[in-house]
């Protein structure tokens, strides 16, 4: 005789994929490294903007930055939007209405597209780089953004990071940290042994930092453009 399998609805997940903090399906999952628990990216993230310890457990997740202890969980979400029909469609729809609310204003001081940011060796041309069919992710929210040099001088007292000629660009909101580097690196000329870091209010941001984290959790009330500035570690000119 075959088994006949009891047909299972959505409510009967709805443990396992809903956040302790809003009670909504968890929208952009992100786990917390130390006790393993999972809420939505913004509902955790405006939590540890009061506390530096865990909604759901009370444990005490990092000193002095909490932030830094958060993963996206990319696997659970792509579970959660085909369990539910319509989420993802919502959620880019309100993604996209946001951003579209909340764009920087054009400043007209140059413009470049994910050909420059990701380092195909492309100019710093205002006409924005490649052809129409090519989009570059250019379809993404976009965010503006400065970068700005922080003076470093090397054991013989000379500068050994610049300004870039153009400060001001566009890019995904996706981009992280880790591509905003390459980018400097490849249009300073630099040595491939610097190492770089970027920071935001004066604060170090991590490689896998995106855009979007960083106006969310850093930039959101200065509004304008999101000024990042970039530096050699003190004290070193380059890696080992």
């Amino acid at each position: 005789m075959a088994a006949t399998g009891r047909k299972h609805l959505v409510r009967d997940f709805n443990h396992f994929i809903t956040c302790y903090l809003c009670r909504g399906y968890l929208i952009k999952p992100t786990t917390v490294t130390e006790c393993l628990h999972t809420f939505c990216k913004s509902c955790i993230v405006q939590h540890f903007e009061e506390s530096n310890d865990c909604p759901k457990c009370g444990i005490q997740v990092h000193e002095t930055n909490p932030l830094e202890m958060l993963r996206l969980d990319n696997t659970l979400e792509e579970i959660i939007f085909k369990l539910v029909p319509g989420l993802r469609e919502k959620e880019e729809q309100q993604e996209a209405e946001f951003w579209k609310k909340n764009q920087p204003k054009e400043n007209g001081q140059g413009r470049l597209g994910l050909p420059d940011v990701g380092g195909n060796g492309g100019g710093e041309d205002d006409d924005g780089g490649g052809g129409e069919d090519e989009d570059y992710h250019r379809s993404d929210p976009q965010i503006a953004i400065c970068l700005d040099c922080l003076r470093n001088t090397g054991q013989a007292g000379e500068n050994t990071v610049t300004d870039l000629m153009k400060r001001f660009i566009r890019c995904s909101s996706r981009v992280t940290v880790g591509t905003i580097k390459k980018f400097l690196s490849l249009k300073l000329k630099l040595p491939s042994s610097y190492e770089l870091d970027v920071l935001c209010n004066g604060e170090i941001m991590g490689r896998d930092h995106t855009l979007e984290f960083i106006y969310m959790t850093r930039w959101r009330l200065h509004g304008d453009n999101v000024r990042l500035s970039h530096s050699l570690p003190t004290g070193a000119c380059a890696r080992s």
